[in-house]
Parts: C-alpha cells; sequence; structure tokens
C-alpha cells in the first residue's frame, strides 16, 4: 500500500531532509538534504549533500539518500524528499529508477528539473520551507563561489547572469 501524499506527511519526510541540510552546513558543506520514503511511508535512505566534506562532485543530496538506501527491487511508490529543487543529474536519478514522486522543500533559490520529472510522469509536491530558503540564501551569499561550482556556473557565467 503506498502512503497518500498530502502536505502533511510531505512536511514531516521534509524535516529528516532538512535535518541532513542542516548537518552538511555544520560540517561545511552545502546544505541541501534529502530522503528516501519507501511506499509505505518507511525511511529508505537519507542523506545531504557532500561535494565538499568528500570532495567528490557526484555526491548530493539526493544521490546520497539513494546510495544509502542500498538496492530496492522497484523504486515505483517510493518519493523522494529534497530541501532544494533537483539539479538535472538528480531529476535523471528519479526518472531514470522510476521514483513515482517527488517532495521539494524550495524552488526559489533554484528551480531544476522538476518541472520535465512533472511532465513525465512523477507527482511533484513543492512546499516552499521558509527554513530551506533561509538556508540556501545565506549559504549562496556567505559561500557565492562553492554555489555556484555546485551548480555548474564558472564565475564569469554567474556573473553574466547577474
Amino acid at each position: 500500500m503506498t502512503v497518500p501524499l498530502d502536505e502533511s506527511t510531505a512536511r514531516e519526510w521534509l524535516a529528516i531532509a532538512l535535518e541532513e541540510a542542516r548537518a552538511g552546513l555544520a560540517e561545511g558543506g552545502i546544505p541541501i538534504g534529502a530522503a528516501l520514503i519507501g511506499p509505505d511511508g518507511t525511511v529508505l535512505g537519507r542523506g545531504r549533500n557532500r561535494r565538499v566534506q568528500d570532495d567528490d562532485p557526484s555526491v548530493h543530496g539526493e544521490t546520497d539518500a539513494f546510495r544509502n538506501a542500498g538496492r530496492q527491487r522497484t523504486y515505483r511508490g517510493t518519493t523522494m524528499v529534497t530541501t532544494l529543487s533537483p539539479c538535472w543529474y538528480c531529476s535523471g536519478l528519479v526518472r531514470q529508477f522510476g521514483i513515482s514522486r517527488l517532495v521539494i522543500g524550495e524552488a526559489r533559490t533554484f528551480h531544476g528539473g522538476h518541472d520535465w520529472l512533472a511532465e513525465n510522469g512523477v507527482e511533484v509536491l513543492v512546499l516552499d520551507d521558509a527554513e530551506g530558503v533561509r538556508l540556501m540564501e545565506q549559504f549562496i551569499a556567505a559561500h557565492p563561489e562553492i554555489w555556484n561550482e555546485d551548480i555548474g556556473e564558472d564565475d564569469e557565467t554567474a556573473e553574466a547572469g547577474r
């Protein structure tokens, strides 16, 4: 049985991802957290963006949660919960493995591939969470070079976009 996705449930799951985001920030990393939730509501895996801490550009919040969940027979009915709209890399992960639903804390500071996912059959819920916005705005203001690196922009591209 798949747990219905309502705002109350989504916010409970988002609290897990926010806990991961805060832990990542405390470690000196980018405050983006995620959790992969099973169809029955169990937490299969949780993670955070560890690019800075691990010196590994592939460890985004969603990929860390996905890896920590381990192999699953199927991802049908699962929900990826993330504090920030997923980049194209993480959006591809959701689509590649058939993750059914996506809960996003906020998409103000970064609008990733969630529209594309919705157009391709993924149920998407954007919560516009104030804490997630605050964490990201403060981090981006304090560390624009790390943020630009994370989203694949170099200094020239970032300057041109301002």
